[in-house]
C-alpha cells in the first residue's frame, strides 16, 4: 500500500496532503520517514568523519579524544602534547637564516618528528629514552614508537600527507643528522625560550630551493612528549548519541542562521522582482525586450566569482555607489547585506525567465476578454495571469531558493568568510573542509539537503493547490 504514494512522491504526483486520505497520510508518513532517514545518518558524522580521515589501524592503542594523547594497552610506552605542523618557515630570523624551519616549543626535550622526500626521522631526546627505557637500537621499541605516531599522526593530517604511507624510517638520538646532502638539526634554541627543528644544506644553503639538482621537500613535522604508558590518562572517545550531542556542541551553528536570514530576505526580493521585470519586459517593443532579457539573463550564464567581482567594483570604495554608502555609515562590502545582494543577483534569471515564460504561454484572448469586462491591469495580473501562471511561477521560485541556497562564488566575493557574519552553509563547508575537519563539512551538507527537502516539497504541495485552480478556471 506504501509502495504507490511512495512512487507518487518521486514521480512528481503527490497526493493531496491538504485531504485526510489513505494516500494523503501514506505520503506524509513516507515524507516524514525521509526526514527521520536524514537525521539518523546526523548520528553517522563522527564515524563518517574517521572514514574520510583514513585513520590507521591502532588496534593496541589507546587514542584519547582531543587526538594530544596516546599509549600501548600491552606495553610501556606512551606519547602526550602531540602536535602536528602541516608547514613551516623558510625565512631569515632575526637577520640569519637557519634553514627551513618548524617552530617545535618554548621548551627542549620534545620528541621531533620531520617528513622530508618520503622519509621520516625521529629525534628522540637521550634524557626522555633513558627516562622510560626506549632503545633507538631496538627494533621492537622502533615499531611501538611508530604504531604511536601513526595513531596520533592520521586524525591530525586533515586529508593531507599522513606518517603511516611513510615506508623509510631513521631514529636518532642525536640533534644533528644527515640526509641527502642536507642536515636535520633538533631542539636549536635560535631565540630565547624558542626551540625550533631546522632542515639546511650542508654549506648552510636552502636544500628546499628548487633550483637546486635535487631539492628536498619536507612535508609535515610532528612533535610530542615520550611517556609511559602508566603515567598519562586516555579519555575515551564518546559514541553514539553523546558523541553526536557531544559534536553538536562544538559545531558553530551561526552559518545556518546566516543562511536562513540571507535566503529567506533575497527570495522575497527575487520574487518580486522576478515577477515585476517579467511582466514589464512583456509590455516593451521587441527590441527592447531583446536587449533588457539579455541584461536580466546574464548572470545566469556568467561565472559567480565574475559576478562577484563586477558587484564589488559596483559596489566598492572606489565606486560613486559605493563610496557613498560609506559616507552614510552603512557600507555594504563584507556586511551581511552583501550575501543578500550576491545571492540576488545570481538568483534572479531562474525566477525572471520562469515568470516570463509562465506569462507568454497564457491565452491572450482571455486577457483581452477580461478587459473588455473592465478589469484594470493590476486586476488581471493578481486574478487571472499570477494563478493561472502558478506552477511555473512555483517551479521558478524553488529553483531560484535554491540557487540562493546554494550561492559561493559571488558571496565570498562581495561578503568575505566572516564567522557569524557573512559565513553561509556553502563557504562554511568549503572552509571547514580545507581546514580538515570533514564530520563539520558533512553536517553542513546534510543540513542543507534536508533545508532544501522541505522547501521543495512545500512548494510543490502549495503549488499543486494553485495548480487546482487554474484547472477549475480552464473548465
Amino acid at each position: 500500500m506504501c509502495g504507490v504514494p511512495f512512487l507518487e512522491l518521486f514521480m512528481g504526483r503527490l497526493p493531496d496532503l491538504t485531504k485526510p486520505s489513505p494516500k494523503g497520510l501514506a505520503a506524509t508518513f513516507i515524507a516524514c520517514a525521509l526526514g527521520a532517514v536524514l537525521v539518523s545518518f546526523l548520528w553517522l558524522l563522527p564515524a563518517q568523519a574517521a572514514a574520510f580521515a583514513q585513520v590507521p589501524d591502532t588496534s593496541g592503542i589507546e587514542v584519547s579524544a582531543d587526538g594530544n594523547t596516546a599509549r600501548q594497552t600491552q606495553g610501556a610506552l606512551a606519547l602526550d602534547a602531540f602536535r602536528r605542523a602541516q608547514v613551516g618557515s623558510n625565512r631569515e630570523l632575526d637577520g640569519s637564516y637557519f634553514g627551513y624551519l618548524y617552530y617545535v616549543a618554548d621548551a627542549p626535550g620534545y620528541l621531533q618528528l620531520i617528513v622530508v622526500n618520503q622519509t621520516a626521522v625521529v629525534y628522540v631526546p637521550a634524557d626522555q629514552a633513558a627516562a622510560v627505557g626506549f632503545d633507538t637500537g631496538q627494533e621492537a621499541d622502533r615499531e611501538s614508537l611508530t604504531q604511536l605516531l601513526c595513531a596520533l599522526d592520521g586524525p591530525a593530517s586533515k586529508g593531507a600527507a599522513q606518517l603511516a604511507d611513510v615506508r623509510t624510517w631513521h631514529f636518532t638520538e642525536e640533534p644533528t643528522f644527515n640526509l641527502d646532502g642536507a642536515r636535520i638539526r633538533f631542539d636549536q634554541e635560535l631565540r630565547p625560550g624558542e626551540f625550533y627543528l631546522c632542515l639546511i644544506g650542508e654549506d648552510g644553503s636552502d636544500a628546499t630551493d628548487p633550483a637546486n639538482s635535487d631539492p628536498l621537500k619536507p612535508l609535515f613535522a610532528d612533535f610530542a612528549l615520550l611517556a609511559k604508558a602508566d603515567g598519562v590518562t586516555v579519555e575515551a572517545p564518546k559514541e553514539g548519541l553523546e558523541a553526536f550531542i557531544s559534536f553538536l556542541g562544538e559545531v558553530d551553528l551561526s552559518p545556518l542562521w546566516v543562511t536562513l536570514k540571507t535566503t529567506g530576505t533575497a527570495i522575497l526580493f527575487i520574487f518580486v522582482l522576478g515577477l515585476a521585470a517579467a511582466y514589464l519586459s512583456l509590455r516593451l517593443p521587441s527590441r527592447a525586450q531583446d536587449v533588457l532579457d539579455s541584461i536580466f539573463t546574464i548572470p545566469m550564464v556568467l561565472p559567480p566569482t565574475v559576478c562577484g567581482f563586477l558587484l564589488l567594483l559596483a559596489l566598492g570604495r572606489n565606486s560613486a555607489p559605493g563610496q557613498w554608502f560609506i559616507d552614510i555609515g552603512f557600507p555594504l562590502i563584507f556586511s551581511w547585506q552583501a550575501t543578500v545582494i550576491a545571492a540576488v543577483v545570481v538568483a534572479f534569471p531562474l525566477m525572471y525567465r520562469s515568470a516570463r515564460g509562465a506569462f507568454e504561454g497564457l491565452d491572450a484572448d482571455m486577457l483581452d476578454a477580461a478587459r473588455t469586462l473592465g478589469w484594470s491591469n493590476l486586476k488581471i495580473f493578481f486574478r487571472l495571469m499570477l494563478p493561472l501562471s502558478w506552477s511555473s511561477i512555483a517551479a521558478g521560485t524553488v529553483l531560484a531558493f535554491a540557487r540562493a541556497l546554494g550561492e559561493f562564488g559571488a558571496t565570498l566575493f562581495l561578503a568575505g568568510n566572516y564567522v557569524g557574519l557573512t559565513r553561509t552553509i556553502p563557504i562554511a563547508i568549503y572552509f571547514e573542509w580545507m581546514n580538515g575537519r570533514s564530520d563539520v563539512a558533512l553536517f553542513w551538507t546534510v543540513i542543507i539537503i534536508i533545508i532544501s527537502f522541505i522547501v521543495i516539497l512545500f512548494i510543490n504541495l502549495w503549488g499543486r493547490r494553485t495548480t487546482k485552480y487554474r484547472r477549475r478556471i480552464e473548465e
